[in-house]
């Protein structure tokens, strides 16, 4: 029997990588929803190749045309994820892959928990806003959560059947992308075309300027403290330009592991979908690249010229409603320096600013109780800063 599963952001970076993979592996895999926000004509051919019927199309516009032209056809087209409640009321799914972006997807993260055996979520403002809201519901439903981000991925490999607390410390790499060697005295001519150049990942374009900032990297240890119930002590970067080691882990006992592949987002996904089932179509990887591995180049973050890691010392070890101020403070500024409104320079300064005033600061002491908290802190910190009138 085909194990059925969902995608949320299946035409996104992440979630063609799941459908890549599936296509590969029809014969072990039922696909019951697909959703996107607007990018209905790659949705739909989705749809039609694994012959999907019900439909998510976020954005209320999109949707309505959608809705109307395909009004004769086999597919249930829905304008929000209410519908998962009666879709899967009756029955338990395999595996769902929550690839939404932005903290909107928090709400039909903690919704899906309950119809899940596994969930793969690599929404990141999820891990991080509402991390202790997702954790209460896998408790409550037993269902396990498998991060798909190659670092955690790397990191719950390398410390599986162990206890959380028995490492001594975590390290995550950082490819420094397209600016590592750049001149920092040239940052001010940076244009948006070369942000947009990684060097090694193909991902969306919010993602490729979070990484060219290192932004990402503040994003991913504090999913990683969440996630691995430690400290923002016990977890370092390391700037890794090849992208091949994801992440070490040194235990207590001395000893340390290592966990490499290539910078390819099916890898990570892939294992999150077939577990220890070893019967999926074989993978297209490449041997061991014995040049890198013989040349790791590992060396720590240079603060000056990635100022915005310096940000995880705001953070506390208890989590806090500042993690959404951080996520929407880096989200505007990166829509407006996408929209050329903003220089690149002037991104990292303005983020760096507003990450440090008093006033936002001051939400390191209020607690995330529920999404209510998370949607106010965001719709507050936009509120603010729209006064700026960039």
């Amino acid at each position: 029997m085909k194990k059925k599963i969902i995608i949320l952001g299946s035409t996104g970076s992440i979630g063609k990588c799941t459908i890549e993979i599936i296509n590969k592996n029809k014969n072990k895999f039922q696909i019951l929803l697909l959703s996107t926000n607007i990018n209905v004509k790659t949705l739909i051919k989705q749809a039609k190749k694994f012959n999907v019927r019900n439909l998510v199309i976020n954005n209320f516009e999109e949707y309505t045309k959608a809705k109307a032209k395909y009004k004769n056809s086999k597919f249930k087209i829905y304008n929000d994820f209410q519908c998962l409640n009666i879709l899967l009321k009756k029955q338990k799914i395999f595996y769902a892959m929550i690839s939404l972006v932005g903290i909107d997807g928090l709400k039909p993260t903690l919704n899906v928990i309950k119809y899940c055996k596994y969930i793969a979520i690599a929404n990141k403002e999820s891990l991080i806003c509402g991390w202790n809201l997702i954790k209460k519901e896998l408790v409550k439903y037993k269902t396990k959560f498998i991060p798909v981000d190659s670092e955690h991925f790397s990191i719950l490999s390398l410390i599986d059947n162990r206890k959380f607390k028995n490492f001594e410390k975590i390290y995550i790499t950082a490819s420094g992308g397209p600016f590592l060697k750049k001149d920092r005295t040239k940052f001010n001519k940076i244009t948006l075309e070369q942000s947009l150049n990684h060097p090694n990942w193909k991902m969306g374009k919010k993602i490729t300027v979070d990484s060219s900032t290192m932004m990402n990297k503040v994003f991913e240890v504090i999913e990683a403290k969440n996630i691995f119930d430690t400290t923002y002590k016990k977890i370092s970067i390391l700037i890794h330009p090849k992208s091949y080691v994801h992440a070490i882990v040194k235990f207590y006992g001395g000893t340390f592991k290592i966990l490499a592949h290539e910078p390819d987002m099916k890898i990570p996904i892939l294992n999150s979908l077939f577990q220890k089932d070893l019967t999926f179509k074989k993978f297209d990887s490449k041997p061991l690249n014995l040049e890198i591995i013989n040349n790791l180049n590992l060396t720590k973050v240079d603060y000056t010229k990635f100022p915005l890691v310096k940000l995880l010392k705001n953070l506390n070890d208890n989590s806090s409603q500042y993690e959404t101020v951080l996520i929407s403070i880096n989200d505007f500024f990166v829509s407006k320096f996408l929209k050329r409104k903003i220089s690149y320079l002037e991104l990292i300064k303005l983020i760096k600013f507003h990450a440090n005033s008093k006033n936002f600061l001051n939400f390191r002491k209020l607690p995330v109780k529920n999404v209510t908290d998370v949607e106010k802190t965001r719709n507050y910190v936009y509120s603010k800063l729209e006064t700026l009138g960039i």
